[in-house]
């Protein structure tokens, strides 16, 4: 595979050009592994798609050796992220970065620190499942995990519907791990500015995810990300599906007064959530853009 450019590909108009610049894989928290992902999105019928595991870049060769003929790859991750809120608090927020370079020391370096965050929270949170009878066994959790891979709720998630404790994902959430659950532990997430400079600075596109979806809990005010913007905040992530129309509406005129790019991405899991690849999609020239802007990899197409 060799980097070309632009994200309109073959005989489809850039009207018609079907992108989703949000997925993940078995590298984080997905059910697809990276070979998986990238045929999952030609079966979709995607022209590009991007893979952006949480805090890692361990899924991107993978993806790229195996890319079906004729789709895109967008390689990028989501960094885990802690911002002000605008009301004297702060808050949980995630940062897509695009194109950015993968050995660049800042990022390396934090999203090792990261990946070795989230291995504690999840062990101690399996630790305390199992000293109050749960069937989880902390050490085989873990050690059923890769060693580059950024441990996640969802995987201890996926080991309480194997022993039969729940019967989805989206039950054990409510019942166990959700923000204030009984087994609820947080972590220390990159500052968010931090990140906007970082991903900016190793040649990347930084791009707020699902701002307001206020399902997933407390959000940013607006003031937020007018400060984000003016630290080098590439785009929001408006069409997303935890966004309502209300979200969508005020996130698309904040990205007009602020001159960010508007992005539209399903943030598929594979089977950990019920989106569809391709279910909000990018416009081509919001793609393009991206690709333009970037200066630390290129995309591929295969």
């Amino acid at each position: 595979m060799t980097p070309t450019s632009g994200c309109s590909r073959g005989s489809r108009s850039r009207r018609d050009t079907r992108i989703d610049l949000h997925a993940h894989s078995t590298a984080s928290d997905g059910t697809d592994s990276p070979v998986g992902l990238v045929e999952a999105a030609a079966a979709a019928g995607l022209d590009v798609v991007a893979i952006t595991d949480h805090d890692t870049t361990a899924g991107w060769a993978e993806a790229v050796a195996a890319l079906p003929a004729g789709l895109r790859l967008i390689r990028g991750a989501e960094f885990s992220c802690l911002a002000p809120d605008g009301r004297d608090g702060s808050v949980s927020v995630h940062l897509l970065g695009y194109l950015f370079d993968p050995q660049s020391p800042a990022v390396t370096a934090e999203q090792t620190r990261l990946r070795n965050e989230r291995r504690h929270r999840l062990r101690t949170m399996a630790e305390r499942m199992a000293a109050d009878g749960l069937p989880v066994d902390p050490d085989a959790l873990l050690a059923g995990l890769p060693a580059d891979s950024p441990a996640g709720r969802p995987h201890l998630a996926g080991a309480l519907v194997a022993a039969g404790v729940v019967a989805s994902v989206d039950e054990a959430f409510a019942r166990f791990l959700a923000t204030g659950g009984p087994y609820y532990v947080g972590r220390a997430d990159t500052d968010v500015y931090t990140a906007v400079r970082m991903v900016g600075a190793a040649g990347g596109v930084p791009v707020l995810a699902h701002a307001l979806a206020g399902r997933r809990g407390p959000v940013v005010e607006p003031a937020v990300i007018v400060e984000l913007a003016a630290v080098g905040l590439g785009g929001l992530e408006v069409d997303h599906p935890d966004h309502d129309g209300a979200a969508r509406d005020q996130l698309r005129v904040l990205a007009a007064d602020l001159g960010l790019l508007v992005t539209g991405s399903s943030d598929y899991h594979g089977t950990n959530k019920t989106v569809r690849l391709g279910q909000e999609t990018t416009a081509a020239q919001v793609c393009e853009r991206i690709e333009a802007t970037a200066t630390g990899v290129a995309a591929v197409t295969g």
